[in-house]
């Protein structure tokens, strides 16, 4: 399935809804967007992944650099949506530990400790 991302401003920050599968063929278009919306100044970023059906360890690796690069900027990401086996990979790698995980972007949103 191809990839299909969209960007918009939500109520705290920047979403970001993917669509499609997270593979290695597919995530360096997530991690250039991830990057631009990073370098473009955004310090609350939550990326909605209930369109996303499958991930593998490129979409990790992706949204842990993500994370990183936006900690060292005093930022925030979350992830929106997660379901299913997206769910799984997140939570057999402990990466939901490390990056909060909301059922819906307002909720992910509601717990972002940044204000833009």
């Amino acid at each position: 399935m191809d990839l299909v991302l969209s960007t918009r401003q939500g109520s705290v920050g920047t979403v970001i809804e993917v669509a499609g599968d997270l593979d290695m063929s597919t995530t360096s278009r997530l991690r250039d967007r991830l990057d631009e919306v990073v370098r473009g100044g955004a310090r609350a970023v939550v990326v909605d992944l209930a369109g996303v059906g499958f991930m593998d360890s490129s979409g990790l690796g992706a949204l842990v650099v993500a994370h990183k690069d936006l900690r060292a900027r005093d930022g925030w990401i979350a992830l929106a949506g997660v379901g299913g086996s997206v769910r799984r990979v997140l939570s057999v790698t402990s990466v939901d530990r490390v990056i909060g995980v909301f059922d819906t972007v307002r909720d992910a949103e509601e717990a972002s400790p940044v204000v833009s």
